[in-house]
């Protein structure tokens, strides 16, 4: 069936699915990912499919999941919190230095990143956590240790987990910093991550424990990683304390990396200027309650930023293309949502296999940013068209700012 803006996909015995992806390939395995999940009894009303759809675990990376009574763990999955922050400049490009490797380096120096060394094979601290955090990251701490206290009371096995030490650090994979220009040259500084290694050990617990209640119960589910919580449980209770707190952790571990990075920009550009003159910190993995439809519900964004009318959002595109800041227009089917980024169109895997060293410099050509074999599985072919990704969700959004990336900083 076919809307004038998106189209619709039965499923037997389940939910029915509308998919804003008209113009953008969608795998058979994303599909039948979608189908399973629109089975779920909890579902309410409808998934909504962002055009950056494509598989994940359990759930497709790109939906927008709204149940009544339950919430399923792996759907949020475990980079809890994840999304963007963008703050715009007073400086425009011709206050850049003609030379951006030593701006790249001072960005590299102040904001931690990349793996733990010892699983490169070298000995030595976790490159990606603070050895000595400054002063940004204690001021954070302050507002976030009583909250991590109380979830670590129900859960004693979280405290031992990088939570200080990785707040205001960057992590690996797809997360990145970048210095920005938008279409009138204003300078931008943008960053993706998350709730890192704490995180990511709230997921996985929770993730255990759901798959654990389901064979307690006997539940047969279409796919393992659907395993949920329902609603009047300790575990449900427990998991929404859990992960609301690493939702605040993961939007402050945003706002210290911004503060770093300005103040690492400051030591390579002497002219004064200002920050957040338009700024915008948004997550893209993430649930919480919101009332559609007239009823409260839980909306779980796996790979999904909310676009309420006249709300600002970040649409990234792959390394080397263009990216959007964009205003919501509140569109009620998709849950007020819209994509989070390009999506992917194949695997890290594939990517190494199929692309070169050379391929990867080509395809970024103009940005000061590592060019190496080991990100070339974050080369822009591996992404779909951000083009057709946003003209697939014309309705949805409109673009405010167009930006495109000078330095890019990957983990």
């Amino acid at each position: 069936m076919k809307h004038e803006e998106y189209d619709v996909m039965n499923v037997e015995g389940g939910s029915h699915i509308k998919m804003w992806t008209r113009g953008v390939p969608v795998e058979a395995e994303a599909r039948k990912q979608l189908s399973n999940t629109a089975k779920m009894p909890f579902i309410y009303k409808h998934l909504a499919v962002m055009p950056d759809v494509h598989v994940g675990k359990g759930s497709t990376i790109g939906s927008v999941i709204p149940t009544l009574g339950a919430v399923i763990p792996a759907a949020v999955g475990v980079d809890i919190g994840c999304g963007m922050m963008a703050a715009k400049t007073t400086l425009n490009a011709r206050d850049l230095p003609d030379n951006l490797g030593p701006l790249r380096s001072a960005i590299e120096k102040a904001i931690p990143h990349g793996m733990s060394p010892k699983t490169r094979g070298f000995k030595g601290r976790d490159k990606g956590s603070w050895e000595t955090p400054p002063a940004p990251v204690d001021a954070a701490w302050a507002q976030l240790k009583d909250g991590f206290d109380a979830v670590c009371l129900k859960t004693p096995r979280l405290k031992n987990t990088n939570n200080y030490r990785h707040l205001g650090t960057l992590g690996s994979g797809n997360h990145f910093v970048e210095v920005c220009l938008d279409e009138s040259n204003a300078v931008w500084f943008m960053l993706h991550s998350g709730s890192r290694g704490v995180g990511n050990a709230i997921g996985s617990h929770f993730i255990e424990l759901a798959k654990q209640d389901m064979r307690t119960h006997f539940i047969n589910l279409p796919d393992q990683d659907l395993a949920y919580l329902p609603e009047g449980t300790q575990h449900y209770d427990d998991y929404i304390e859990a992960v609301s707190w690493a939702q605040k952790f993961a939007r402050m571990n945003r706002e210290v990396m911004m503060q770093n990075l300005i103040a690492a920009v400051r030591t390579v550009i002497s002219k004064p200027f200002e920050t957040h003159v338009e700024a915008v910190n948004c997550h893209h993995n993430y649930v919480q309650k919101e009332n559609h439809f007239s009823k409260d519900v839980l909306v779980t964004r796996k790979g999904a930023v909310s676009a309420r009318a006249g709300e600002l959002g970040i649409i990234p595109g792959s390394m080397g293309a263009k990216s959007f800041i964009v205003r919501g227009k509140g569109d009620a089917d998709s849950f007020h949502s819209c994509s989070h980024g390009a999506g992917r169109t194949m695997s890290r895997t594939e990517a190494k296999r199929r692309f070169t060293l050379d391929d990867q410099i080509k395809a970024t050509q103009g940005v000061e940013c590592r060019k190496d074999a080991d990100v070339i599985d974050e080369i822009p072919m591996a992404y779909k068209d951000i083009d057709a990704v946003m003209e697939a969700q014309r309705a949805l959004v409109e673009v405010v700012h167009t930006l495109k990336q000078v330095v890019c900083v990957k983990g």
